[in-house]
């Protein structure tokens, strides 16, 4: 069976709440999450959001991903590494792959992709304010 493309906020929503459920079961990644995060739904709808305006360049996302990324860090003794980045990017591209094909799809990996080394270059930056 062929895999369809993200078109739509409902596939958008497949993809991240699918995508967390690894990541908090993730016992590397698992701790920053589930240690943070109070209310999933809440998560889940702004993250959509995110990748939604990130996909398809029609909405716009108000929030500050690199904002709570530092946050996070600082609150875990800046212990985040390239490790834990290159984790997620993993289950990132194995929950696309195994639920769409097509061209969002490979935008969401490059945007994933591009997304994660701005956040790890500028984690360690604000380590040095």
């Amino acid at each position: 069976m062929e895999k369809p493309d993200i078109k739509t906020r409902a596939d958008v929503f497949l993809l991240v709440s699918s995508f967390y459920k690894k990541v908090r079961k993730d016992s590397v990644l698992g701790p920053f999450f589930n240690d943070v995060i109070e209310d999933w739904d809440e998560h889940l709808e702004n993250l959509t959001d995110f990748w939604q305006s990130s996909l398809f360049l029609k909405t716009k996302y108000y929030g500050n991903p690199l904002e709570a990324h530092v946050k996070v860090d600082k609150a875990n003794n800046n212990s985040i590494t390239e490790k834990h980045f290159g984790i997620w990017l993993n289950l990132w591209f194995q929950t696309i792959e195994e639920l769409f094909a097509g061209d969002y799809a490979e935008n969401a990996k490059r945007r994933a992709r591009k997304m994660g080394t701005f956040l790890y270059i500028n984690i360690f930056k604000a380590r040095q304010l």
